[in-house]
């Protein structure tokens, strides 16, 4: 499919109603996509795909078309967001210790590049911590530095591991040995239903 039809395509699976928090709806994007303004249009639906939370379906149109206009940040947000529509979502509110008090001397890009280990609670038959590694993405900021405070989304590399994760838990972040900052978990939900989730 062509960049039109895949828009359309995901437009088609966004609810009657649902709203960015600017008030833009359905309606714009099919003025937008009446008049070629495909990046516009990505843009809004991307802000539509969590009101409520959309298929797998709808996050592989998006890719896709990302890919095709080569916006490298929204593909790799559209392709996070396809994992998440497959394995779930967990966030979290992430606190980086300090430069000086952890590897951490500078930033890191937002945008899910960075794995670190995360201590997460689980325990070797030994009572060893046994570390498990999820990637990250910072909402609403492209890096995060030593010190500062985000919330997180986490991609987990085995998503089983990460089923028992409640909000309000603390888990711990790690580069090397030390810890690099801690986590509050926000939220912890079941992979998208519906048309194109599986």
């Amino acid at each position: 499919m062509d960049v039109a039809e895949l828009l359309e395509a995901a437009a088609l699976l966004v609810p009657e109603g649902a709203a960015t928090a600017d008030d833009l709806t359905l309606a714009d994007v099919w003025e937008w996509l009446a008049h070629d303004q495909w990046e516009v249009a990505i843009g809004v639906l991307e802000e539509l795909g969590d009101r409520p939370a959309l298929p797998l379906a709808f996050w592989e149109n998006l890719a896709e078309v990302a890919e095709q206009l080569h916006l490298e940040r929204s593909t790799r947000w559209c392709r996070w967001r396809c994992y998440e529509a497959r394995n779930g979502v967990i966030r979290a509110e992430l606190t980086l210790r300090p430069a000086g008090e952890s590897r951490r001397t500078g930033p890191f890009s937002g945008a899910g590049v960075m794995r670190p280990m995360w201590n997460i609670g689980h325990r070797t038959p030994d009572g060893d911590t046994v570390v498990d590694i999820a990637a990250l993405w910072v909402e609403a900021t492209p890096f995060l530095g030593p010190g500062e405070r985000a919330t997180v989304r986490l991609a987990p590399l085995d998503p089983q591991r990460w089923r028992g994760l409640r909000p309000g838990q603390l888990i711990a972040m790690h580069e090397d040995r030390t810890v690099g900052g801690t986590a509050v978990i926000l939220e912890v939900s079941a992979p998208a239903a519906g048309p194109g989730a599986g």
